[in-house]
């Protein structure tokens, strides 16, 4: 009887392991291999906005752009969204683009969110989580800043204070800094060559 228990228990632990190894190979496989790092170029798309019409990333401008990943069931992301708001409206002068993409499911809630809190940058929705997917995006919120050439500058992970003046700062710092493209062609316009 002894002996049949403890076939019954490693068959039991082998499975349990087994089980385990799934599941921390699907997370590793998720978070490891699509992470974007400093220097990336943004994986483009276009989505839906909850409002109206679409949202591209690489609409052809150079912008300097915020991609915020984040739901109304997140604590964290509903404590973020005012000054996330007030910066939108404060930098969108200086031809800074933020869009929320929301991993929502319930379209309701998320409309009724949007009007509570009086968003008025771009929100488009992901609620299967593809688009996080492809970013490496697995907890929220999560804002990928990308520079004017569209390549990531910062990856802040959790909720920040956007009215910080050190990250309006970083920002700004963004937009005065040209495009690579824009500086190369300038400096081959200019005749100056070595």
């Amino acid at each position: 009887m002894k002996l049949n228990t403890s076939k019954s228990l490693w068959l039991k632990l082998g499975i349990a392991a087994i089980v385990l190894g799934c599941v921390l190979a699907f997370v590793w496989g998720r978070s490891g291999s699509n992470v974007l790092a400093v220097g990336n170029k943004a994986p483009n798309f276009t989505l839906r906005q909850v409002s109206a019409g679409t949202f591209t990333l690489r609409d052809g401008g150079h912008h300097v752009t915020l991609v915020n990943f984040w739901a109304t069931w997140c604590p964290p992301c509903v404590e973020e969204a005012p000054s996330l708001e007030k910066f939108a409206q404060q930098m969108r002068p200086q031809g800074v683009r933020v869009v929320g993409v929301s991993v929502d499911q319930n379209l309701p809630d998320l409309q009724k969110f949007i009007a509570n809190y009086h968003l008025t940058f771009p929100i488009v929705r992901d609620p299967d989580q593809a688009l996080a997917g492809r970013f490496g995006t697995h907890i929220f919120p999560e804002t990928y800043i990308f520079d004017r050439d569209g390549r990531l500058a910062d990856k802040i992970i959790g909720a920040t204070d956007w009215e910080d003046p050190h990250m309006i700062q970083f920002v700004k710092a963004l937009v005065r800094w040209p495009p690579a493209g824009v500086a190369e062609s300038a400096a081959a316009s200019s005749g100056s060559g070595y």
